[in-house]
């Protein structure tokens, strides 16, 4: 929302309502419980790092070994890797320090005469891989909602510049006309056309006269059909989909007339149709610059007070959700500070019982329009509460916004490495939350949530070692843990099932499955070891000057095949090698070495001395047993191929030539 909102006139709303516009409960048992596994988090990493540090003499030389690199150098990356972890999951902690719930009370808000403008802003710029389908449906979900509609005004930024898309909006206003006084008459609540015909939703709960809104339904979804019949063969005669970085601006304010076949005038929001200016040698800031774009448009042509900011994808699934958010603006004991109000990132595409992607979303970040790097929500949301500025989570029961989750490997791997090189770009900058924060009016715990992001990316390091440094000495017959005897067994054990155990608490708590909670494990996994990575060395790059900043558009098209891929829980291997090879040969490398750890546990009976290596393996295999089944069981298209698990065996087996031989020395 625009922070220049006028103050005076929130305080003139007092005078409206007595009775408070939200409340917020906290959860003190949560919150107990939260503190109470910190401190046992904390006594049980001091006594991991004391052992660490106590057992380091057994790395040194001595009289009977000298070979100084072979030991030292893998305790220092374990212990490497074990502190930041430890740091991590810290930070992590932090979210659930006070746990607060918020309600908002909509029909305790002024009449409409005295609700402010909203300016919606809605962003586009790729039609392959954002159908404007998809824009479409937005924008008619955006002039649905349940607010005055002379106070709604529907910017739509086409970053492309794109004739389609422009066609797509103007068709569906057409379509609009027809579908809002339905919405309104009938209070529908699922206000996206595709979403409320797709899944044959009939929502007529309080319709006295049911025959009559059949009757209307059947009109309005012929419409619909027409719509999409005139949008596809306006796509066949521009001949395709295509993006341009090379283009002049183009503004429309696009006019909303009555239908044809009746006289009755049609009371639709404005809607303006952006397409900056784009050169190639010209840098354009990707979204950011976009958001900024509009911010000037609507600041000329409406300058509403307040704005809400939709990717094209992110329909309105709730009429009531701008005026849930104006519960929080018009609060005059909050709104003086309040500069955003978040709705939680949900999708409408997510299988709850095969969710492979990790798509639910549980720790959210702001929206926003700072250039300093490609996650410009994060990133001016941080900058705005360090100007002082807060804000409010709101969860409602009824998701009030459902976007277009990404249900392939490749995808989900290409969206994650660019968030990912973008937290890098804050944590190697200035802004570091951890050291800007606490000096910039942020508390200690909001710094540490920032922080959690920024960092996020480093994960690649302790995944990489600890997927590759025990194992490669469990094949070596070297231990790197305690004996499974010793009480140090315990602790390290602890810190294990103890993170896991959290991770599921997590995930019951938001009325999710085990089965969730497994899967988002197995993706973590595959993100830390690629994306993050990946992620990591783009930033690198780029802070040296060997590399521009690039920024790729989420494919948002929806493909049949993987879409049956996905709901069968199976995942689509069809992605880059240098995703995919990484993952398979770190599989293959985890069998080889829980298979001679096997071996020395039956044939020299080493349990005791293997035992935590021997189980960090197979919990490796246990998390990559869809990769496993994808190159032995599956034959389908979507597999991983014999040539692919090929190379992930010689890339397994270069890992183990490469150690031995470095490490032997």
């Amino acid at each position: 929302m625009k922070v220049t909102s006028q103050v005076s006139f929130l305080f003139d709303m007092m005078s409206y309502h007595q009775a408070p516009l939200n409340a917020c409960t906290p959860h003190k048992i949560e919150a107990i419980l939260n503190r109470l596994y910190t401190i046992l988090h904390f006594i049980n990493i001091s006594s991991i790092i004391y052992y660490r540090i106590s057992t380091l003499k057994d790395y040194l030389p001595n009289n009977n070994n000298n070979n100084v690199l072979l030991l030292l150098l893998p305790w220092f990356l374990v212990f490497s890797s074990e502190l930041f972890l430890s740091f991590y999951s810290i930070l992590s902690l932090a979210y659930g320090w006070r746990h607060v719930t918020w309600t908002a009370f909509p029909d305790r808000l002024p009449e409409d005469e005295a609700l402010p403008a909203i300016d919606v802003f809605i962003f586009t710029s790729d039609p392959g891989r954002e159908p404007p389908w998809h824009v479409a449906n937005t924008v008619i979900s955006a002039m649905s909602l349940d607010y005055p509609t002379d106070k709604i005004n529907v910017y739509v930024s086409d970053d492309g510049g794109c004739h389609i898309t422009l066609v797509a909006i103007k068709e569906g206003i057409e379509f609009a006309k027809w579908w809002v006084p339905y919405c309104r008459k009938y209070k529908i609540k699922t206000i996206c056309p595709k979403a409320y015909f797709g899944n044959n939703d009939y929502d007529y709960e309080g319709v006295s006269d049911v025959a009559h809104y059949l009757g209307d339904r059947r009109e309005v979804e012929e419409k619909y059909i027409e719509f999409q019949n005139q949008l596809q063969n306006a796509q066949l005669d521009l001949n395709g989909l295509s993006a341009s970085r090379d283009h002049s601006p183009n503004i429309q304010v696009i006019k909303c007339d009555s239908k044809d076949d009746q006289s009755a005038e049609v009371n639709l929001p404005s809607l303006i149709y952006v397409a900056r200016e784009k050169r190639p040698n010209h840098p354009h800031h990707f979204k950011a610059g976009a958001i900024n774009a509009l911010l000037r448009v609507s600041g000329i042509i409406t300058n509403s007070p307040y704005i809400l900011v939709l990717d094209t994808d992110m329909y309105s699934n709730d009429p009531s959700s701008a005026r849930q958010s104006m519960c929080f603006h018009l609060d005059p004991d909050i709104s003086t500070s309040l500069a955003f109000v978040q709705f939680p990132q949900k999708f409408h595409n997510i299988n709850l019982s095969n969710d492979i992607y990790d798509g639910q979303i549980r720790h959210v970040f702001q929206v926003g329009f700072m250039y300093a790097s490609v996650v410009e929500d994060y990133m001016t949301g941080f900058s705005m509460q360090c100007r002082g500025w807060k804000s409010v989570f709101y969860n409602p029961e009824r998701p009030a916004f459902l976007g277009t989750a990404t249900i392939n490997l490749n995808d989900a791997l290409i969206q994650t490495t660019r968030w990912y090189t973008g937290f890098i770009d804050v944590a190697f900058s200035r802004f570091f939350p951890l050291l800007y924060g606490p000096f910039n009016n942020l508390s200690l715990l909001q710094s540490m949530c920032y922080a959690y992001f920024a960092i996020q990316p480093l994960c690649c390091f302790p995944f990489w070692c600890l997927a590759i440094v025990p194992q490669l000495y469990l094949l070596l017959g070297i231990p790197l843990y305690p004996k499974a005897t010793s009480p140090w067994f315990m602790v390290f054990s602890f810190a294990f099932l103890s993170r896991l155990s959290k991770d599921l608490a997590e995930v019951l708590i938001t009325g999710s499955t085990t089965k969730t909670w497994w899967n988002e494990e197995r993706f973590w996994m595959m993100r830390g070891i690629t994306s993050c990575l990946y992620g990591s060395i783009d930033a690198t790059l780029k802070k040296v000057g060997l590399r521009e900043s690039s920024f790729t558009t989420t494919n948002k098209v929806d493909d049949k095949e993987r879409i049956e891929l996905y709901n069968k829980g199976m995942f689509d291997f069809r992605t880059s090698t240098k995703f995919i090879i990484p993952l398979v040969g770190l599989v293959i490398f985890n069998i080889a070495s829980f298979v001679v750890g096997v071996s020395r546990v039956f044939i020299l009976g080493q349990w005791n001395e293997y035992l935590g290596q021997i189980s960090l393996s197979f919990f490796v295999i246990l998390l990559g047993y869809p990769i496993i089944e994808g190159m032995v069981v599956r034959t389908d298209d979507a597999s991983i191929s014999a040539s692919v698990s090929l190379k992930s065996a010689l890339f397994a087996m270069g890992l183990f030539f490469i150690g031995s031989v470095f490490l032997r020395g």
